[in-house]
């Protein structure tokens, strides 16, 4: 079904990229065009999905749930390394979807592929260690020749709604998570990947899967809405902006909820920092995906005694990226994901300027394309430090003082990740302890993550962690069994 959909990639027109519904796919009907960013024509259309869909899904999922819940542990292991398999065999055709849908460079679409395969074998692994425990309850004379015992147990229908920065990884983490726990999913695509987001859905049904394991809408926020107000809903992963995970939240009412929403990720870099090295992690972190990342690197604090230093080794460092086609394998930076993003980044560059700071690279666009903007010390209360940029655009800021750098990091109101750039084991340990953040990288910058480690912040970056042995935890309940008169501690 999905074969035209990889083979030839809009070499002909737009792509369709069908919807899966009630165990089908859908390929007639309205579609959404998606015009790409970078190719300016249309790329591939969606099946749209109206609120007929929507409840024709949430019934469908009723009745799959009991189905997935059946499942052997090692069948849905089997049925995960079977999509990370074919993840790494369709890697080059998914990820010239991502080019032609977002923008993305070949390479960095590649390498979210490459992530896409761990991802699916990690969720594999997962579900083969889903147990329990044997509660100690005859250490409590209540408990005296009971035996009390746990298993985790699937929510039942799980939704996962996908942004469009990171179409196919987070994908597979939520997908993949949620079918190790036994779940079945219906699956919101963002509207700016339709046709990536149905390649990774048919990884896991390609590989094995029931009909009933997922199901893939396409639609915008009204979609979105009517998904996660359904009471039949048992748990929501959400990843987007702050502000659309409060809609969520909002629609969800009492429901579970994960939600890993924006971030203005600070980097430190020490006075006795590899300054070279610090600089070439940045350029190429800060700008990867255009920086449309909620950990990418947007603040840079150096201490000022190596500001001079870093500025100029940054600025060579940024000079060097590719920019230009996302299908050339050697472009490092690509378009955003529209216009309007692109016109937002160069506007608060230059507000920054107005204020105080210096544009020192960049601060212009050519359609969605912005060129890798360096805004050096911009006033603090600039959009540039307190808003959410995800654009191709750091700013570089000194500082004098370690622990007046660390209130800087934490005035604002995210917290996801930070990065710091020392040999200094005392300021590491100082800075895990008081980052208002849910990770720290040593020697590295913000915008590093291992998909097997718990990801997710604090304050308005959200909470709950995405990764899978975490989100497991949340796609599943914990079920107690109670054995009155059987005691294994030999007292009945």
């Amino acid at each position: 079904m999905l074969e035209a959909l990889l083979t030839a990639p809009a070499a002909n027109g737009p792509v369709q990229a069908p919807a899966l519904l009630a165990g089908d796919w859908v390929t007639g009907g309205p579609v959404a065009e998606r015009r790409g960013p970078y190719a300016r024509r249309t790329v591939s259309a969606a099946v749209r999905t109206g609120p007929d869909a929507v409840h024709a899904a949430i019934a469908y999922a009723v009745t799959a749930a009991k189905d997935i819940a059946r499942l052997a542990l090692a069948t849905r292991a089997d049925v995960l390394d079977g999509a990370a398999a074919l993840a790494r065999d369709r890697r080059d055709q998914i990820a010239r979807l991502l080019a032609l849908e977002l923008g993305k460079p070949v390479k960095d679409g590649g390498g979210e592929l490459d992530r896409v395969a761990e991802t699916f074998a990690v969720c594999a692994a997962e579900a083969r260690q889903i147990g329990g425990e044997v509660l100690p309850v005859a250490g409590w004379a209540r408990g005296v020749g009971t035996t009390a015992l746990t298993h985790r147990a699937p929510v039942g229908v799980a939704l996962a709604i996908t942004p469009f920065n990171a179409p196919a990884n987070l994908l597979a983490h939520k997908l993949g998570a949620s079918f190790a726990a036994g779940n079945t999913t219906i699956v919101k695509a963002p509207p700016q990947a339709p046709a990536s987001s149905a390649a990774v859905v048919g990884l896991l049904r390609d590989a094995g899967a029931p009909a009933t394991a997922v199901q893939l809408l396409h639609g915008g926020g009204d979609v979105g809405a009517a998904l996660c107000a359904a009471p039949e809903v048992g748990v929501i992963s959400f990843t987007g902006s702050p502000e659309t995970g409060a809609a969520v939240a909002r629609a969800a009412g009492a429901k579970r909820l994960v939600l890993e929403l924006g971030g203005n990720a600070a980097t430190i870099v020490c006075e006795d920092a590899d300054i070279a090295r610090a600089a070439g992690v940045c350029a190429r972190t800060g700008y990867s995906n255009s920086g449309q990342s909620c950990i990418s690197v947007q603040r840079v604090y150096v201490h000022r005694s190596r500001y001079r230093d870093f500025l100029d080794a940054f600025e060579a460092a940024v000079g060097e990226l590719v920019v230009g086609d996302p299908l050339d394998p050697g472009t490092d930076v690509g378009s955003m994901v529209d216009d309007d993003a692109a016109e937002r980044v160069v506007s608060w560059a230059a507000q920054a300027a107005a204020g105080g700071g210096a544009i020192v690279r960049g601060g212009t666009r050519d359609g969605a394309v912005v060129t890798p903007t360096i805004v050096a010390d911009p006033p603090a209360d600039a959009a540039v430090v307190t808003a959410e940029v995800f654009g191709a655009l750091v700013s570089v800021l000194p500082y004098d003082d370690f622990d007046a750098v660390l209130d800087r990091c934490n005035s604002s109101r995210f917290g996801l990740q930070a990065g710091i750039f020392t040999s200094d084991i005392g300021r590491i340990v100082t800075a895990w302890r008081e980052l208002e953040v849910g990770g720290l990288v040593v020697n590295g910058s913000s915008n590093f993550r291992l998909d097997h480690v718990p990801f997710g912040g604090v304050k308005d970056s959200g909470f709950g962690r995405e990764s899978p042995r975490w989100m497991i935890e949340d796609y599943t309940t914990v079920k107690t069994l109670l054995l009155r008169g059987v005691s294994i501690w030999g007292e009945n």
